[in-house]
């Protein structure tokens, strides 16, 4: 025996990802197989048990490594393997030359014991140190060792038993021996079944085959079914008729005899040989042996005849008798899989000599996926297909078949599939159940086939995969098989590149916008300049300034982040029992973990895998879905969907953005959408992709964690996006299907505000509000020139504003410096900022740009607003502002009824002289006119009086204008409108027009002048300008008493002659003004005075040069007011050579009148007498009444 190796093998692993369900992971690599350097020497069997590793090898070397756990301090290194020894077994040597060398290790951890089939010869050992037990005590020749119960727990203790011990089947040339293996080996049974290669054993049924076909044995009832064919085309020599249940006579002394080979072998048994016919009915069983009475059963070492023989280089082992040379020939196909043939039946059948010298000769396969079914392979031909058929404990189909794409080299189970109780050695496995294959595909790809056993054929979640094995271990004579096999013991295996994946790593959105490296610099920077102008570029400079801090906060993160790598640490780790070698290299055949499955199918890097493509959209979308519809059984799987969701959704999202990419459809965006928010992805993560949003993501103190996975595909993509043209991508990232995605995706984020689940809130939210916001002002323009589209918009961009932002300060700088003062203003209005408010309307009032044009009438806007707060000192300040800019409107502010602050008139008055005197004079009318505060009219004539009197003085058109009027109405022919209707309808739109008209409305009201005005000093004014203020002066001089010359100046300054008739209704006041019952005078004037006014009128009308004009005014004047005038005054002043028709009807109407009085007081006389008749009539009755009496 060879000394110990300290050589320790290092476990190296390799990171390409597979999609399929199982990966390759090395268990042991570069094995010494050769000590004197042959190159012909490879693994022909593996098995492993609680750290020990135990290899056969063709050479009849038994390899024993124990492992080394790896170093505490790194949990991801993987653990390393020291060779303890290299055991030689004993056998007897064959005369052939050709020696399979160790064909099985079994391993019997119950009993710690070890059985190791080499050359044909079975040995045992002592557990885990493979030291020789029971002597030399050896078994041959022997085919297989095997048949362990399977519904057993092998590294259990049995419990009803003193002694543990272990029953295994012995396949010997022409029968199978049943041996009792504990502190020695004991024979129990024999059963008759000649050249059995394999057997697999649930209870007491075992599976067994020889080199031709399959059978089932009832090991107590010593009962046999047999089944089919390995190969199809051995089938036909099989005589298809039936047959009965047949039982095994005991022998006479219910004894078993001893025989030639094994020391207790049965003599008298009943033998069935291969020529028999099978039953139509796999039920249907045959008596295939007898049993070994227990009182006779004795020690297998005390009853061995012992030999010896030379056997250079090993000891010289204990044997039963000489093996006869027949039984060592092999075909050279049967030493190629490693499995010995009974010499006996090649001897007795020479049609099974020419079967395994042709390529038809198949490997049998039987494995048991479940307590009550076994599989089995069968086929045409090694490079054929083979079929998998499931069969129950009494030999009837169960399930479909499975179809291998190459007749497999080996098969295993892994699972214990759903729907499926477990059992003891399957209760720590998976629900889903594979079976494994290794075959050949073509002359150059070796690997494993793996598929479902549990599901039908037909099941879409059936699907076929290929697990290749690595190149490099196919290379010399090794690669021209592979082995496979389940271990008796589970290893664990450490999956780094999930704990990288899924462990929480810091995210540093700022890193990529300023960055060092080569041309990166300029590209990154280029398109972060393509954002919000200036404020973007402040913002950066500002928190690359707080970089100084990151040395504060650096050991922070990195504690944090050794514990989410050691927290993440149990989520890397599997368990398997399936390996699998070929060469001089060792795999654990591992299930792969989900998170590595579908992350596979995502792609890896952005440059190097090109996932941006239509093709890959279409992956993404099954993947989501398929993910979507599976249930998390336990804590890795709930992280790993969650994760592969995140993942799936940011990849899809990635694709979108991609320049050199299709269109993506609006469904496949949906589902993107849904997929980031369901798997729960932090939102500044999707905003740090996109150049002119990354600025808006608030790390905060805390920072970014996230996926290590999710933080290597964001790398990949910033920085293969800075490589692309900047102009093409900002092209891409800011088209309207981009912005509407991320606007939907935000939204959703937005609604989840409150969450108690959600880490980090504020300052995901303040992300979430900043990057919703630019995206929305961003649609606004895009949109601007489709009306419904921008309303639409802009109506959720308000609605963002109105509801609050909580990236407020951000918010103020975005909406300030993209000139959007009125979305500003609503941002202040939503935290109630009523200075703000008001002051940003100010701004775009006093003509800022603000784009949108959303601020329409915005001086009643301000005017509404400040009606509605109650902060005086802001009332003032922006009331004397509006009145400043506003005078009608701003000065209501002060004087509104519904106002939530009264202010003094006087007090208001003083601000407005001092700030805003253009409003005081707005703000007397209102408190003349709308209050009638008469005790401010004065003032109030005093300012229109300087306003048109100004007018005047500065400019000469002005009284051009005035002269004008006054011609152009003196020109009218009557009928005409009065003076003051005249000047009203042709209104000029200046202010000292408009001021004169409300003069002349002020002094010509109806009311008393003394209560009015200071009249006197009103004439003193307007005296100066006679000639241009006629009608002021009218209304004055009447004022005044001086009717005289106020009906000259309206006769023959204006021409005015209905408002000379009013003139003189009126007693010569109110003539601009309307009468109503408010307005009507005092002290109406008396007939008289109004009959001297008519006089005078009349008098002034014959003073007219126009002769037409005076006898049609005169006549017009006596006709209808001739009641107002004495006939004898008119006669007087009528010009004689006037002709009496022309005051005909004055006359008339005079006469007539005279007449009338006249006739009137006649009448008046009569009914006086008689009155008085009557009167006296009663007196005169009353005296007689009386009587008559005479006084003395």
């Amino acid at each position: 025996m060879n000394p110990r190796s300290t050589d320790k093998i290092r476990v190296t692993e390799s990171l390409d990802l597979e999609t399929g369900p199982y990966v390759l992971r090395t268990l042991i690599a570069n094995l010494p197989l050769s000590v004197e350097g042959e190159d012909d020497i490879h693994i022909t069997c593996v098995e492993f048990l609680e750290k020990n590793l135990y290899i056969g090898t063709s050479a009849s070397n038994v390899l024993h490594y124990v492992q080394i756990p790896p170093d505490q301090a790194d949990p991801t290194c993987s653990p390393s393997y020291i060779l303890a020894s290299r055991i030689l077994p004993t056998f007897h040597k064959p005369q052939t030359i050709d020696r399979p060398g160790v064909q099985q290790i079994l391993l019997l951890p119950n009993v710690s014991k070890a059985c190791v089939l080499c050359n044909w010869t079975v040995t045992f050992y002592s557990l885990p140190e493979l030291s020789p037990v029971f002597g030399n005590t050896q078994i041959r020749p022997c085919n297989w060792i095997g048949g362990i119960d399977l519904n057993l727990d092998p590294k259990k203790d049995l419990l009803d038993s003193k002694s543990p011990s272990v029953t295994v089947l012995v396949s010997l040339n022409k029968k199978i021996r049943v041996i009792k293996i504990s502190e020695t080996p004991r024979s129990l049974k024999t059963i008759d079944f000649s050249g059995s290669v394999i057997s697999v054993r649930r209870d007491s049924y075992a599976c067994v085959a020889d080199e031709q076909s399959y059978a089932l044995l009832d090991v107590d009832r010593l009962m046999k079914i047999p089944l089919f064919a390995i190969s199809s085309s051995n089938d036909s020599q099989s005589v298809n008729t039936t047959f009965l249940t047949e039982e095994i006579p005991a022998t006479n002394d219910g004894r078993m005899q001893k025989g030639t080979y094994f020391i207790q072998d049965t003599t008298q048994s009943l033998s069935i040989t291969q020529a028999q016919s099978r039953g139509t009915s796999f039920g249907t069983f045959m008596g295939i042996g007898s049993f070994t009475s227990s009182s006779n059963n004795t020690s297998l070492v005390n009853n061995f005849q012992k030999t010896k023989e030379e056997n250079p280089g090993q000891s010289t082992p204990t044997t039963i008798a000489d093996l006869p040379q027949s039984c060592q020939a092999q075909s050279n196909n049967s030493t190629k899989f490693s499995q010995p043939c009974s010499s006996e039946i090649l001897e007795q059948n020479l049609s099974l000599q020419e079967t395994l010298k042709s390529s038809n000769f198949l490997k049998p396969h039987i494995v048991s996926p479940t307590p009550q079914e076994f599989l089995l392979v069968t086929g045409t031909g090694q490079l054929d297909p083979g079929v998998g058929i499931f069969v129950n404990l009494e030999g009837d189909p169960t399930r479909s078949t499975l179809e291998f794409d190459k007749y497999p080299h080996e098969i295993v189970v892994d699972g214990q599939g759903l729907g499926i109780d477990p059992t003891p050695r399957t209760v720590d496995e998976e629900d889903e159940g594979y079976v494994l294959a290794s075959m050949t595909r073509n002359d150059s790809s070796y690997g494993i086939e793996v598929q479902r056993w549990d599901l039908d054929p037909g099941d879409s979640k059936n699907v076929k995969y290929w697990l290749d094995i690595p190149h490099e271990s196919q290379e010399g004579n090794f690669s021209t098989s592979i082995g496979l096999r389940s271990m008796l013991d589970t290893g664990e295996i450490h999956f780094s590149e999930v704990v990288d994946k899924l462990s929480l790593k810091r995210f540093r959105p700022l890193n990529y916008s300023f960055t060092t490296t080569d041309n990166s610099e300029s590209q990154l920077i280029n398109v972060n300049n393509s954002g919000i102008n200036e404020s973007l570029k402040k913002m950066c400079v500002e928190r690359l300034q707080s970089k100084i801090d990151l040395n504060c906060t650096r050991n922070l993160d990195d504690q944090r982040y050794k514990e989410e790598h050691q927290f993440s640490q149990k989520y890397g780790l599997a368990r398997s029992r399936i390996v699998a070698w070929s060469g001089n290299k060792i795999w654990w055949v591992v299930r792969n973990p989900l998170i590595l499955q579908f992350d596979s199918v995502s792609g890896y890097s952005y440059p190097n895998n090109k996932i941006y493509n239509s093709i890959y959209r279409e992956q993404l979308v099954t993947l989501i879905n398929e993910i979507r519809g599976r249930l998390a059984r336990n804590e890795i799987e709930y992280l790993s969907l969650g994760y592969l969701l995140q993942r799936a959704g940011l990849s899809f999202f990635l694709n979108s953005l991609d320049p050199d990419g299709d269109s993506t459809p609006e469904l496949e965006r949906r589902i993107t959408e849904e997929a980031l928010l369901e798997g729960g992805l932090d939102p500044r993560v999707v905003l740090s992709t996109i150049p002119y949003l990354r600025n808006e993501v608030d790390e905060g103190k805390c920072g970014i964690w996230i996926h290590g996975g999710i933080k290597d595909i964001v790398d990949n993509f910033i920085f293969g996006s800075a490589s692309k043209i900047a102009e093409e991508m900002e092209i891409t990232m800011m088209s309207e299907q981009i912005l509407r995605s991320l606007k939907r995706y935000l939204t959703a984020w937005r609604q989840k505000k409150g969450f108690g689940s959600i880490a980090c809130e504020n300052e995901l939210s303040k992300s979430v509000d900043a990057g919703l916001l630019v995206i929305l002002l961003r649609l606004d323009k895009l949109t601007s020139a489709n009306l419904e589209e921008a309303k639409s918009v802009r109506s959720e961009l308000c609605d963002v504003i109105d509801q609050g932002v909580d990236c407020f300060d951000r918010a103020v700088t975005l909406l300030d410096t993209e000139n959007r003062l009125y979305l500003l203003s609503r941002l202040y209005q939503s935290r109630r900022m009523s200075g703000k408010v008001l002051e940003t309307w100010r701004r775009i009032l006093e003509g800022e740009e603000d784009i949108g044009g959303d601020f329409v009438e915005g001086e009643q806007k301000v005017y509404d607003y400040l009606l509605t707060i109650r902060n005086i000192s802001l009332i003032q300040e922006y009331g004397v502002w509006l009145a400043a800019r506003n005078p009608k409107l701003g000065v209501q502010i002060f004087a509104e009824d519904h106002n939530h602050v009264r202010f003094d008139p006087e007090k208001v008055l003083k601000i407005l002289r001092q700030e805003a005197t253009g409003a005081v004079k707005e703000y007397l009318e209102y408190l003349v006119f709308r209050k009638n505060q008469v005790e401010y009219i004065n003032e109030l004539i005093n300012y229109y009086l300087d306003i048109v009197t100004r007018k005047l003085d500065e400019s000469i058109e002005a009284k051009l204008i005035l002269e004008q009027s006054y011609e152009s109405y003196r020109a009218l022919r009557p009928p005409k409108p009065t003076y003051h209707q005249f000047i009203t309808e042709n209104s000029i739109d200046e202010e000292w027009w408009h001021s004169r008209l409300r003069l002349l409305h002020l002094l010509g009201s109806g009311q008393d002048s003394t209560s009015k005005y200071d009249f006197k000093a009103a004439l003193a004014r307007i005296e100066p300008y006679s000639q241009e203020l006629i009608p002021e002066l009218i209304v004055l001089d009447g004022r005044h008493a001086n009717h005289e010359k106020a009906l000259r100046l309206l006769i023959h300054g204006l021409g005015d002659y209905d408002t000379a008739v009013n003139y003189c209704l009126l007693g010569g006041s109110g003539i601009y003004h309307p009468v109503s019952g408010n307005n009507m005078q005092v002290n109406s004037p008396t007939r008289d005075q109004k009959a001297r006014l008519f006089s005078t009128l009349l008098s002034e009308i014959l003073h007219i040069q126009d002769v037409s004009s005076c006898i049609e005014l005169a006549s017009n004047l006596l006709e209808d007011f001739g009641g107002w005038f004495d006939v004898e005054y008119v006669l007087n002043l009528i010009p004689e050579t006037w002709s009496v028709d022309l005051i005909s009807r004055f006359l008339t109407r005079a006469i007539g009148k005279i007449v009338r009085e006249r006739n009137e007081t006649m009448i008046v006389k009569a009914l006086s007498g008689v009155e008085n008749l009557k009167v006296f009539t009663e007196l005169i009755d009353k005296i007689n009444e009386s009587g008559y009496s005479i006084e003395t």
